[in-house]
């Protein structure tokens, strides 16, 4: 790939990551959250239930800024807390996915109908070609957050 190439892909990679936090912005804004709170609901609907420490080293968050998150995700009755079998001093976060999706799921339509149709317009291959853009991308990503956060 050629220098101008280059710098044109990246210059909109990083446009994409910049419309891509105002979006969510504006998303967490309407649902009441911040961008990054409800980025961090998308956490505990994917991964389910987890404890407070395992939250915090999926999000990057320090177990204090853990709590903060959890008591606004309590308040809102968008999770609850409760205490792991065996083992009651280890609490478990319990998402309500049902009122999470209904909180969010609205917000979404219309970016998810075009986004689908969008995709509807691109060919086989090069649906395989962006897959596996994404898919080395995240990894590229994943092995960044890990050497930084071990470092």
């Amino acid at each position: 790939m050629d220098s101008d190439s280059l710098t044109r892909i990246r210059k909109l990679s990083q446009q994409y990551a910049y419309t891509s936090i105002q979006m969510h912005e504006a998303v967490g804004r309407r649902a009441g959250l911040s961008g990054t709170d409800h980025k961090y609901l998308g956490f505990l609907i994917e991964k389910g239930q987890m404890t407070a420490g395992e939250l915090a080293t999926l999000t990057g968050l320090t177990t204090g800024a853990v709590t903060g998150l959890i008591d606004r995700f309590e308040k809102k009755q968008l999770v609850q807390r409760q205490l792991a079998e065996g083992d009651r001093r280890k609490v478990i976060i319990v998402p309500n996915t049902e009122t999470i999706m209904a909180l969010l799921a609205p917000l979404y339509k219309d970016f998810r109908a075009k986004s689908a149709a969008l995709l509807a317009s691109f060919s086989a291959e090069e649906i395989a070609t962006l897959e596996t853009y994404f898919l080395k991308a995240i990894a590229i990503m994943n092995d960044t957050t890990q050497t930084l956060n071990d470092n």
